[in-house]
């Protein structure tokens, strides 16, 4: 068991918002944090935009690939974010939920994507700065 906490991002193709998230959040917290990230429908790859939105702030998510959401990877976790991924997550008690309300990149340009990266940050540094007072 390691006496860091857990972070899950989900979202329904774990391919924008959640990757954006994981990539912030494995950037601003090193290795103080576990960060996962899955979907309940993941897609084939990360959305182009959501990489090259990443890659302008100097974070790279190249490697990562979509993964589909397992329930002993939600069991296991302390905070649970969730993007829209609607009644796919499953809820354990005693457990953190946070439901973050953000536009899905999917489809959209990097224009278009760099607004909810930059509101992902913010959330995720809020977060972040909550873990670390506790």
């Amino acid at each position: 068991m390691s006496d860091k906490p857990s972070v899950l991002f989900v979202c329904v193709h774990n391919a924008g918002r959640s990757q954006m998230a994981a990539g912030w959040l494995r950037h601003l917290a090193g290795d103080t944090v576990e960060v996962r990230s899955a979907g309940s429908a993941p897609a084939d790859q990360v959305n182009p935009a959501a990489v090259e939105a990443m890659r302008e702030v100097g974070i790279d998510i190249t490697d990562q690939t979509p993964k589909i959401l397992e329930y002993d990877t939600v069991e296991s976790s302390d905070v649970i974010v969730t993007m829209g991924c609607g009644d796919a997550c499953p809820v354990f008690p005693g457990k953190r939920y946070e439901d973050w309300k953000l536009e899905d990149p999917a489809g959209k340009g990097v224009e278009a994507v760099r607004p909810i990266r930059d509101e992902i940050r913010s959330r995720v540094e809020t977060l972040l700065a909550e873990l670390q007072a506790s």
